[in-house]
Parts: C-alpha cells; structure tokens; sequence
C-alpha cells in the first residue's frame, strides 16, 4: 500500500493517528490490567435497563476482552480508510480519523463501566 508523502506530513492527520494509537492502547491496558482470573461469577456484559430487576447479563472475560480488540480493529480500519481516502479529500480522510477517536473513547468508556459495576 502506498503511502502519500503529504498523508504523512499533515499535522492534523499526525494528531489524530496519535490519539487514536493512545487511545487504543489505553484502552487494551486497562481492560487486561483490571481482569481477575479468580473472579468465578464472571464479568458484567451487557446492561437492559428495559428488563428490571434481570438487567444485567453476565459473561466470562472474552465479552470484556472484544472491547480491547475492537478499539484496535477501528484503529488499524480508520487509519488505513483514511491513507486512501486522503488522495481525493483530505477532509473526508480527517473525518474518518475523528469518527475512530469517538469510537475509541466510546470503547473506553463503555468498558470501564462494565469494569466498575462488579
């Protein structure tokens, strides 16, 4: 894949490649450093507040472990998206970078508070 030269010295393009890789890798720690391997009951995946008192879904640790991979997933997508949108419109190729920052950091929140609700 061919990487244009002005892709690569686009400072907006460098900032949002920056957080995103933060993010994600953010992301992945914290989940893999607040997992509990004795933890028998399991983690919390899922939140119905429609469903009353059986709100809650529990699941092993691969439920709570999709969030990391996810956040890497969007972070290789978008960025390989956006090197080969970024030769027609630079602006969508920025677009594209900016919607995985949201999603990242929704990925973050989100597994951070299964993660909280123990």
């Amino acid at each position: 894949m061919h990487t244009p030269n002005r892709y690569i010295h686009d400072r907006i393009v460098l900032l949002l490649l920056t957080a995103n890789t933060f993010f994600a890798v953010l992301t992945s720690v914290l989940i893999v450093l607040k997992l509990d391997s004795s933890r028998a009951e399991g983690y919390i995946v899922q939140f119905r507040p429609s469903l009353g008192l059986s709100a809650y879904y529990k699941g092993d640790s691969t439920g709570i472990l999709s969030f990391a991979v996810f956040s890497v997933v969007i972070l290789v997508f978008h960025t390989y998206i956006s090197v080969r949108v970024y030769d027609l419109r630079r602006h969508f190729a920025i677009v594209i970078l900016a919607m995985g920052t949201i999603l990242i950091l929704l990925a973050l929140v989100i597994s951070n508070a299964l993660l909280l609700l123990r």
